[in-house]
C-alpha cells in the first residue's frame, strides 16, 4: 500500500514537472544551469576571471550586474542559487517592498544562528526600488547578514543609491556577439532534454544568423523568435529566412558582419557621407542597425568620417561624432539609433575638407623615412637647470608680446624648411584659417 502511494506521488511529481517544463518559454528551459554551458560574458565570467573564481569558491560579494536585456543577468544569478550551498531568495523590485525585505532578513538571521549558512538575495530590476527602499538593505549588506545581487539595465550610478554602491561591486555585462547567439540557438536546436532536440527541426545558417543580427545582442529575444519559427512548422521541417519574414513581417537583411556585405555597406555609408548625401548615408546607416552591426562599431566610423573629411572646415563635426559616441555608450539600442542619426545628418551636410588628414600623413612619412633634423635650440624646453648654458630657449620670441599675438620665427627643423604640410581648404571655417595663416606668414599660405 504504501509502495503503491509512493510510485503514484513520484509519478504525479514527474507528471507536475513534465507539465511545467512544457509550458516554460523555450529562453527559460535554456538557462544555463553551469559555466559548461554559459555562453558569452568572458569578461564577466570567463576562465580565470575573478567573478567566477568567487562563484565557484562560493565565497560571493555583493554586487549588481548591469547590461542590455537579455545578456545573462538572471541567468548569472541562477547559476550561483545552483552552484553555492548559501540560502537563495529572489524578489522582484517592481513587485516587493520593504516588508519583503524584512521578511528575508528574518529569515537569513535564523539560517546563519541555527545553521551557519549564508543568504543570497537577488532583486531583479534594483533600479525600480525607490530610496527608502534602497536604504533598507544597507546594514544587512554591510553586516553580512545579506549577499545581494541586483540586476538592472540601467546605470546603477544613476539609479542606485551611492551608500549602497559603495558596499557592493558592479558588473558590467554586455550585449551578446553574434556567434555568441549562433550558439545559443544551435544548442537549443539541438538540446533533447529541454530544447527542440526531439523535433529533429533544421535552420538555415542564413535563417541562424539573421536571427542572431535581429535580436541585436539579446539571447532572449533570439530564443523567443526561434521557439514562434518552431510552432509555425511539423517536426522534421526546416526554418528558413522566409518562415521567420512571415513571422516579424519584417524584411530580415542579409548582413554578415564578417563578409563582403558587412565591408560594402560600411564603405558606402562612410562614401555617402564624405560625399554629402545626408539620404544615402542614413539608409546606410539604417542598413547597418537593422543587420544588427555592432552599434559601438558604427558610432568609430562616424567619428573618424568626421575627423577625416570634415576636419577644421566645421569642428564642431568631431564634437557632435564624439557626443554620439558617449551616447550609443550611455543609451544602448534601440536609442543609440538616434544619436547616431543625429551625427550622420551633421557630418554629411557638413562642408568638407581632408587638409588635417593629409597633413598628419604627409608629415609622418617625413618622419619615418626623412632625416628630419633636430629640435631648433631656441624651442628647447628651458626649464631645468643648466638648459640656459646648452642656449636653450634663449632666442625664444613669445607671440603674445606682439601685435595681432604673432611673430614670424623659425619653428621647424633646419633641414625641414619650406616644407608645407597643411594646406586649409576654402570650404566653411577652414576657409577663415587660411585667411589668418596667409595674413601671418605671407606666401606660405597663398
Amino acid at each position: 500500500m504504501d509502495n503503491g502511494f509512493d510510485l503514484f506521488a513520484a509519478a504525479a511529481e514527474q507528471e507536475a514537472k513534465t507539465s511545467q517544463g512544457r509550458y516554460e518559454p523555450l529562453a527559460q528551459r535554456m538557462r544555463p544551469r553551469n559555466f559548461d554551458e554559459f555562453i558569452g560574458q568572458e569578461e564577466a565570467v570567463g576562465k580565470g576571471r575573478y567573478l567566477r573564481r568567487m562563484i565557484e569558491k562560493d565565497q560571493l560579494p555583493s554586487m549588481i550586474l548591469f547590461g542590455p536585456p537579455g545578456t545573462g543577468k538572471t541567468t548569472i544569478a541562477q547559476m550561483i542559487a545552483g552552484l553555492s550551498n548559501s540560502s537563495f531568495k529572489k524578489l522582484n523590485a517592481v513587485a516587493a517592498g520593504i516588508g519583503d525585505i524584512r521578511k528575508i532578513v528574518d529569515e537569513a538571521a535564523e539560517q546563519r544562528k541555527y545553521y551557519q549558512k549564508r543568504t543570497i538575495v537577488f532583486i531583479d530590476e534594483i533600479h525600480r526600488f525607490n530610496k527608502s527602499q534602497q536604504d533598507v538593505l544597507l546594514p544587512y549588506v554591510e553586516d553580512g547578514r545579506l549577499t545581494l545581487i541586483g540586476a538592472t539595465t540601467e546605470n546603477p550610478f544613476f539609479e542606485v543609491n551611492h551608500a549602497l554602491l559603495s558596499r557592493v561591486r558592479i558588473v558590467r555585462l554586455t550585449a551578446l556577439e553574434n556567434e555568441h547567439i549562433e550558439k545559443m540557438l544551435v544548442q537549443a536546436l539541438n538540446d533533447k532534454e529541454r530544447g527542440l532536440g526531439e523535433r529533429n527541426l533544421t535552420c538555415t545558417q542564413e535563417a541562424v544568423s539573421a536571427i542572431a543580427g535581429f535580436a541585436n545582442g539579446d539571447g532572449r529575444m533570439a530564443l523567443n523568435m526561434l521557439e514562434q519559427a518552431a510552432a509555425m512548422v511539423d517536426d522534421g521541417a526546416e526554418i528558413n529566412i522566409e518562415l521567420l519574414e512571415s513571422i516579424l513581417g519584417d524584411k530580415l537583411q542579409s548582413y554578415d558582419k564578417k563578409g563582403d556585405n558587412h565591408y560594402d555597406t560600411v564603405s558606402a555609408f562612410i562614401k555617402s557621407m564624405r560625399g554629402s548625401d545626408p539620404d544615402a548615408a542614413i539608409h546606410y546607416l539604417a542598413r547597418m542597425l537593422a543587420g544588427g552591426e555592432d552599434v559601438n562599431f558604427i558610432a568609430r566610423r562616424v567619428a573618424i568620417c568626421a575627423a577625416e573629411d570634415v576636419g577644421n572646415a566645421d569642428p564642431m563635426a568631431l564634437v557632435v561624432a564624439m557626443a554620439a559616441v558617449q551616447a550609443v555608450q550611455f543609451v544602448g539600442m534601440p536609442e543609440a539609433r538616434i544619436p547616431l542619426a543625429e551625427a550622420v545628418t551633421y557630418i554629411a551636410s557638413a562642408p568638407k575638407s581632408n587638409a588635417a588628414y593629409m597633413a598628419i600623413d604627409s608629415a609622418l612619412g617625413d618622419v619615418r623615412h626623412r632625416n628630419c633634423g633636430s629640435v631648433p635650440v631656441h624651442l628647447r624646453d628651458a626649464h631645468y637647470k643648466g638648459a640656459a648654458k646648452l642656449g636653450h630657449g634663449i632666442d625664444y620670441i613669445y607671440p603674445h608680446d606682439f601685435p595681432g599675438h604673432f611673430k614670424e620665427q623659425q619653428y621647424l627643423p633646419q633641414e625641414m624648411q619650406g616644407v608645407r604640410y597643411y594646406q586649409p581648404s576654402e570650404n566653411g571655417r577652414e576657409a577663415r584659417q587660411r585667411e589668418y595663416l596667409q595674413s601671418c606668414w605671407g606666401k606660405r599660405y597663398q
